[in-house]
């Protein structure tokens, strides 16, 4: 998407529609009164907010905003948005919106109901917080797919020509059904859509500037809002960042599966320095590698399930919890009873329900990938498993393969930032991080000019979660709008003692992986 369409000359402009390439492109701005003349009423006083969460007490309600933000004269929809007011009204600074991610990740759950943010941080204390399920997810009109057909997905890694052209028509049959169960929003779930709501939150609230922190998919829409809304910005976090410059899907996939591979051996190196890792004193690259060798070739057996497990749901297994090293015990756990056949009692499985499709329907918006067929295809997954011996592959695969035969238009695809006229913004990256790699992270932070980096050498994703270090500097920015040092780095921190529960992965249909800590 040209830098035009993006830069306006003022935030505020008139929303505008640009067709070009596949299913055109779509950028602008929804000014204050558009905004306003769309929702329910003028202000923050016609939010009806209500009580909501057991465990603890936020507030939730709802506004209206557009399905179809380029036609905001037409129908419109509930978006969810949900608060915890400052713990310290009388120091209070003004409103925090946070975003987890995803795409699909309820805000609510997270930050409202939950407590992903604890009432010892600072920023609970100075901030409304306040997130919002974005459109198409959770309370927001979520993305409604045929449970049957979603159970029916085919491998997103074709091994035939015929694999591949059953995967791009089961895409389409797929998408086809979500749009009939959805309706007219399955095809505005994009993230200026999102950018566009998040600005009609801030209007409602009767704000003239936010401050925002966001993580993983998060730090798109952040990055989005910072392209549309600049001068609305007050302080912005982006932590764990993604790249949406990125057209090619093999760099995609090249940068993904190298901090995996990575990540692997950070893993490996702290069984080896940990004595409380059921692995410790053992080759733990050799035993990965044995186990992948049978589950390729199909004979290993999952002793939790009975049932053979497959190199692709291995591999899922280990994946996932390369985003937060706290789940290391766990997964040497699990990797030790896959090695005996003996089951494991904290390696244990969970179930999954598939009724909502928001993270598909989502990014097949957002992302154009132009693979030429399956044998180009196939030529990138030899590739990565050539140049990562032992990962072989991400499993942001799916990111791909799930789009190819989408039937929604790419309305939002990638472009370089255009940012100008912001507070400076923090871009927050691990040293090793597979669901938004470090180079993604470094990307982003040389399209914007007036921002400040701060690294974390450890592995993770969402370093706020992992690093006091990082946390103090976050929490600091926001508060005071004072920016770490250039070229800090916050020290890794590695788990010393097991965590008392923690579930793998399930075995048996290993769900796609998602753009959230």
């Amino acid at each position: 998407m040209s830098a035009a369409l993006f830069g306006l000359a003022s935030p505020f402009a008139a929303g505008c529609s640009d067709a070009g390439g596949e299913g055109g492109e779509r950028a602008g701005s929804s000014g204050d009164a558009l905004v306003r003349e769309t929702l329910a009423g003028p202000g923050a006083q016609d939010i009806a907010w209500q009580e909501c969460g057991t465990t603890y007490k936020g507030e939730c309600a709802t506004i209206r905003v557009p399905v179809d933000w380029d036609h905001p004269e037409g129908e419109t929809f509930e978006l969810a948005i949900g608060r915890v007011k400052a713990l310290e009204p009388q120091n209070r600074i003004g409103v925090l919106l946070v975003n987890p991610g995803g795409p699909g990740a309820s805000g609510i759950d997270r930050y409202t109901i939950g407590r992903r943010i604890t009432d010892d941080s600072l920023l609970r204390k100075r901030f409304d917080i306040v997130t919002w399920d974005p459109r198409g997810v959770a309370r927001s009109h979520p993305v409604q797919c045929d449970k049957e057909l979603l159970g029916q997905a085919p491998s997103t890694y074709p091994k035939t020509q015929q694999e591949y052209k059953n995967l791009l028509a089961y895409n389409t049959k797929l998408g086809a059904d979500c749009r009939a169960r959805t309706g007219p929003l399955f095809d505005h779930v994009d993230t200026v859509s999102t950018v566009r709501d998040l600005d009609a939150i801030r209007a409602a609230l009767g704000e003239e500037t936010i401050s925002f922190l966001g993580w993983s998919y998060g730090t798109q829409v952040g990055q989005q809002y910072a392209e549309l809304f600049p001068q609305r910005v007050r302080a912005m976090t982006i932590d764990s960042n993604m790249d949406h410059s990125n057209f090619s899907a093999y760099e995609y996939m090249r940068s993904a599966t190298e901090d995996f591979e990575e990540s692997f051996y950070a893993f490996a190196d702290w069984c080896d320095r940990t004595p409380a890792c059921s692995l410790h004193g053992q080759d733990v690259v050799q035993v990965w590698d044995t186990l992948h060798r049978r589950a390729a070739a199909g004979k290993l057996i999952d002793p939790q399930t009975g049932k053979p497990l497959d190199d692709e749901s291995l591999r899922g297994n280990l994946f996932s919890p390369m985003y937060d090293p706290a789940r290391w015990f766990t997964l040497a756990d699990r990797l030790a009873s896959l090695q005996s056949g003996v089951r494991s009692a904290r390696a244990v499985t969970e179930s999954e329900e598939l009724e909502e499709n928001s993270y598909q329907a989502i990014w097949c918006e957002d992302w154009s990938w132009r693979v030429g067929g399956f044998h180009e295809l196939d030529s990138y997954r030899r590739s990565l498993a050539a140049n990562y011996p032992h990962t072989k592959l991400s499993r942001f695969w799916s990111d791909i393969t799930a789009c190819l035969g989408w039937p929604a238009k790419i309305v939002n695809r990638q472009h370089r930032l255009s940012i100008h006229g912001t507070p400076t913004i923090l871009i927050v990256t691990g040293r090793h991080d597979v669901a938004t790699p470090h180079s993604w992270n470094t990307a982003v932070a040389d399209q914007i000019d007036d921002s400040v980096f701060l690294a974390y050498d450890g592995v993770g994703h969402g370093q706020y979660f992992h690093s006091p270090c990082v946390r103090d500097h976050i929490e600091t920015y926001l508060t005071t709008l004072k920016t770490p040092a250039p070229n800090t780095h916050c020290p890794a921190v590695w788990p010393t003692t097991p965590a008392s529960t923690l579930a793998s992965e399930p075995n048996d249909s290993p769900r796609r992986p998602v753009h959230t800590p």
